[in-house]
């Protein structure tokens, strides 16, 4: 039976006792049960001669084999048995865990790391080497490492991350190729991703080193992508901006929920997206008005935290109001000589056009004002586009006769009078081609076409400045677009018309890129044009799970080329280029066409599937039931309870029928906002955040629980059970000490939730929050817990911190501390500066990283859950004193703080 291979034993040499059950039977069998008392009543010697029931001289069998039966069970789970289901066989040699830690792990992470541990404790227990290999390149560490102990691999695997960039099966093939060293078992902790050759290879290569064990995401959970479409218009100021999301086909049907935030995190608009039963793809619009949509920096799917479902916005897909004014006459006669007519075909798919005059269009929000042809005008207007302008409007104008002879002083260069004609009957020049752009340029890097001439241009008065204002010029030198900062803004001329009668620029697919780099100035790009630059530097990166995250030192800039291409890798990963004024989105999900679903061999399960289950809590029960079931059967035997054969069936079905009905009411209650508030008032009881994370939700329940324990056996405090609280429903209220841990996959609390939590802290509620990354935690640190925490607190208005001053009353509340430890030591531990006289000087906010609850946990017996490093149970000791101090310092204020006053309470008394 191979499925006995999944059957271990932590401490097996317990199972020795098993040898003394032959002894345990024979003594029970000696053993008979005590002699009944009868009574002997002189009056009744006749009835009493004969008793009703015989007193046997054995034990029965049937006792005999029910008391070895609980012997056995007792014995076997002190022997702590797990069971891993799906295992087949023990390991003998090495381990070789491969994982695919790309961006399509993130969103389910948490899984490849219970899986990971799993792995580990069976590696541990064989006593063999780990070789951990990882399919995501990476630059700062090799693919392939080992051999490792299990507790080595185990912290170098739940340090891994995943990555915000696509696994490279054939270079994970390439590193497997270079183990020479014999492997047991291989485990491949798969994304189900892939099916191309190199995938296939991988596989292969796998199976050929050692037996193959296959995990992988269950269906309907596969990784999601989302990638931009076109930003259309809609109606008048309205614009919408279309999203493709991707997944696996064959899948069921979903619905998904698309956020867009601004800069601050604030929510701009949620749109539903569902995905056909079977589809892979599915589109969806965020339709806003321009000025809205254009406040759009990020758009996510909600509740799939990975690289590539996050997606930055920048001027590529942002709609800008542009203003039109032409100087000629009414274009409608002939369109295709006007003005306006080829800036109108140019302009329209991108931006919100928009005509009138200047003082028209300038009562609106705008962010480009386009004057074809205007040569004067008025003082109002001038005034009007001179303050305009200061503020970040850009001003962009083209030549034609009416400005060859009218100028103002709303243009970046002074201008000849009249205009310079190249070609013609009367000239001897030839009309002249562009020119390549300079570096400088905002037209830096596109490409010019040969075939574009320019045959009439107004010139500019040489003056020394002139080559730093000059963005494009002709072959000859002279300048064609000129540009200059005025205020906050811009002002740029185009020596050229805006139609076709003075060049056929026009008329090219250069003049619409043009035109789209000239918009992008809108936002205020610094007049060096450092985002059309060659190469960009990074500027801020997504991590593998769509956090911001500050650029490494292996991160290089990129090239223009490349970013528009969407490459993505650990060289450019996906984030924001350039810098804070000019800057560029590469995202992972524009690259990502199509989603294929990877061959997987048939012996591949889910993650989750051979989770390890402990059977020591089944046999324990077992055991105590048949305890129970020994001691009714021994008082029977003994005549203690004379009950009746009908009796002993109704009584078990009675007692049956009484727990079910007392079991639905509680069920259909549990979830009452009433009952909740019942049963939090009842009793002071401590809290925890749920984090929606299994693991860190009963390590909190089990910390807490041994806190409150420690609070009854040595205060005042009747603490009762500890309450897990939902931040987007619960009532905070009811709780004097919220524990809040930070954990990595935990999902950001809603605006809702937060303005709760916010309104808790400013009513005298107190939250510890824990990083449990041993960082110095605060807020402005840069530690991945901090990060993190700054993450789920973004919006919230928290006070300033400072680490705890020694003469803190949480050093002294109940008793005398220097340190703050927890599972770990030397995480600094802060709080809000001074004791003022708000929540009576209580800080409501404490933040620390020793992972306090760990230390604090204990399993059902009372027993410590996990070791306190490196100062072992004299540390946890440390650790309990804190977290009766910081209950005291939440339930009692200052009050140890206010009898530091009393010699100057008396002395002032005396006066």
């Amino acid at each position: 039976m191979p499925e006995l291979s999944a059957l271990t034993f932590s401490s097996p040499w317990l199972l020795t006792a098993l040898v003394g059950l032959p002894v345990l039977w024979w003594l029970l069998r000696l053993t008979p049960p005590a002699p009944r008392r009868l009574s002997f009543p002189p009056l009744r010697l006749l009835l009493g001669l004969m008793p009703r029931q015989e007193t046997p001289l054995r034990t029965p069998w049937w006792l005999l084999l029910l008391r070895l039966v609980l012997a056995a069970l007792l014995i076997v789970a002190f022997a702590q048995p797990r069971f891993e289901l799906g295992a087949n066989r023990i390991l003998s040699g090495p381990l070789l865990i491969a994982i695919d830690d790309g961006w399509t792990a993130a969103a389910h992470w948490e899984s490849r790391r219970q899986a990971l541990r799993d792995a580990m404790a069976r590696a541990e227990r064989a006593g063999v080497p780990v070789y951990l290999l990882t399919t995501a390149p990476r630059a700062d560490m090799p693919a392939l490492a080992g051999a490792l102990s299990p507790a080595e691999a185990l912290a170098k695997a739940l340090a891994l991350t995943p990555q915000p960039w696509a696994t490279d099966r054939a270079g994970a093939t390439a590193a497997l190729a270079t183990l020479s060293a014999p492997i047991d078992e291989a485990l491949w902790l798969g994304d189900g991703v892939g099916g191309s050759a190199a995938d296939e290879a991988f596989m292969g290569a796998l199976t050929a080193r050692a037996p193959l064990t296959v995990l992988r995401d269950p269906p309907g959970r596969s990784p999601l992508a989302l990638g931009p479409g076109e930003v259309e218009a809609g109606e008048v100021g309205a614009s919408a901006l279309s999203l493709v999301v991707r997944r696996l086909a064959g899948e069921p049907a979903r619905t998904l929920a698309v956020r867009a935030t601004d800069g601050e995190g604030r929510l701009v608009a949620r749109q539903e997206v569902t995905l056909a039963a079977g589809e892979a793809t599915a589109t969806t619009a965020i339709r806003l008005p321009t000025d809205l949509l254009n406040r759009i920096e990020r758009v996510t799917l909600d509740g799939e935290a990975s690289a590539a479902a996050t997606l930055l916005i920048d001027e590529r897909w942002r709609r800008r109001p542009v203003g039109l004014v032409a100087g000629g006459a009414d274009e409608r006669a002939q369109p295709l000589l006007g003005e306006l007519y080829y800036l109108d075909r140019a302009l329209a798919p991108s931006t919100d056009l928009r005509r009138g005059s200047v003082e028209e269009l300038l009562q609106r929000p705008l962010a480009v004002l386009v004057l074809a042809d205007v040569g004067a005008l008025t003082a109002a207007e001038e005034g009007l586009l001179e303050a305009w302008v200061g503020k970040g409007g850009v001003l962009l104008r083209f030549a034609g006769e009416r400005l060859a002879v009218n100028t103002d002083s709303l243009l970046p260069v002074r201008l000849r009078p009249g205009e310079r004609s190249l070609g013609g009957a009367m000239s001897w020049t030839k009309p002249l081609a562009l020119a390549p752009f300079p570096n400088s340029s905002p037209f830096a890097g596109l490409p010019v076409p040969g075939d574009v001439a320019v045959r009439r241009q107004v010139l500019a008065e040489p003056e020394l400045d002139l080559p730093r204002k000059t963005w494009a010029q002709l072959a000859d030198g002279t300048p064609l677009v000129t540009g200059a900062k005025h205020g906050a803004g811009w002002l740029v001329l185009v020596h050229t018309t805006a139609n076709a009668e003075w060049s056929n620029l026009a008329l090219s697919g250069l003049f619409v890129d043009m035109l789209e780099r000239l918009i992008g100035l809108s936002r205020g790009i610094a007049g060096g044009g450092e985002d059309n630059a060659a190469e960009l530097p990074p500027l801020k990166l997504l991590d593998g799970f769509g956090h911001d995250v500050e650029p490494a030192a292996t991160v290089e800039p990129i090239a223009l080329a490349l970013l528009a291409r969407n490459q993505v890798g650990p060289s450019h990963p996906p984030g924001y280029y350039g810098t804070q004024t000019a800057r560029r989105a590469l995202n992972l999900g524009p690259g990502i066409t199509a989603l294929t679903a990877l061959a997987l061999p048939p012996g591949a399960s889910d993650y989750g599937a051979r989770a390890e289950t402990d059977l020591r809590a089944p046999l324990l029960v077992a055991a105590a039931l048949l305890w129970l079931l020994d001691m009714l059967l021994a008082l029977l035997l003994r005549g203690v309870l004379a009950v009746r054969p009908r009796a002993g069936m109704v009584l078990p079905i009675l007692a049956a029928s009484m727990m079910l009905a007392t079991a639905q009411p509680a069920k259909a209650q549990e979830n009452s906002p009433d009952a909740f508030a019942l049963d939090a008032l009842r009793q002071t009881s401590l809290a925890y955040v749920r984090t929606g994370v299994g693991e860190v939700d009963r390590v909190s329940e089990a910390g807490l629980q041994g806190l409150s324990l420690v609070l009854r056996e040595r205060t005042a405090i009747e603490a009762g059970a500890p309450v897990g609280v939902d931040l987007e429903g619960d009532e905070l209220a009811f709780f004097p000490l919220l524990y809040w841990p930070v954990a990595e996959a935990q999902t950001p609390p809603s605006p809702a939730a937060l303005r709760r939590v916010g309104d808790y802290l400013r009513n005298g509620g107190m939250i510890l929050f824990d990083t449990r990354d041993r960082a110095a935690a605060s807020l402005d640190g840069a530690s991945a817990g901090a990060l993190k925490l700054r993450q789920l607190l973004h919006g919230l208005d928290l006070p300033p911190l400072t680490p705890v001053p020694p003469d803190h009353v949480l050093t002294k509340s109940f008793y005398l501390l220097r340190d703050f430890p927890g599972r770990w030591i030397g995480a600094v531990l802060w709080v809000e500066p001074g004791q003022g006289s708000v929540n009576d000087g209580v800080s409501s906010v404490v933040i620390g990283g020793n992972d306090y609850a760990a230390a604090w946990a204990v399993d059902d017996l009372g027993a410590p859950l996990f070791a306190a490093v490196p100062g072992g149970e004299r540390q946890r000791e440390m650790a309990y004193r804190f977290g009766v101090n910081l209950v005291m310092y939440a339930l009692t204020g200052n009050y140890k703080s206010d009898q530091v006053h009393v010699p100057a309470i008396l002395e002032r008394l005396g006066q």
